[in-house]
């Protein structure tokens, strides 16, 4: 598999930006689709966005669409996840996955299809 760091969580007012980053190591960066989801407080993991292993197709929740921008530098072992006009309601901890492209090429907003996770970083927005 491949492990995963997320990094680049923080406190921000309503409005604000923040741009998450994860580091991968293991197994070539490039055979993965990645993901990020998100957790709130008393609240189920739920899809984020996700982009494929070239960077070229990108898929994201209704929530978020328009607001978040995912990408990646297979150079650097790296998905970014770009974070503008932020809520409240996007407060949580943000976790990144990888799905094994051995498994399929599509991109998916199913927890149980991403195989390796992250430890997630806090991002808190506050009103």
């Amino acid at each position: 598999q491949v492990q995963l760091v997320e990094s680049g969580g923080g406190l921000v007012q309503t409005g604000g930006s923040l741009r998450l980053s994860c580091a991968a190591s293991g197994r070539t960066f490039s055979t993965f689709t990645m993901g990020w989801f998100r957790q709130a407080p008393g609240k189920e993991r739920e899809f984020v966005a996700a982009i494929s292993w070239d960077g070229v197709r990108t898929y994201y929740a209704d929530s978020v669409k328009g607001r978040f921008t995912v990408s990646r530098d297979n150079a650097k072992n790296t998905v970014y996840l770009q974070m503008n006009s932020l809520k409240p309601e996007d407060t949580g901890v943000y976790y990144c996955a990888a799905k094994d492209t051995r498994y399929g090429w599509g991109l998916s907003d199913r927890l149980r299809d991403y195989g390796s996770w992250g430890q997630g970083t806090q991002v808190t927005v506050s009103s």
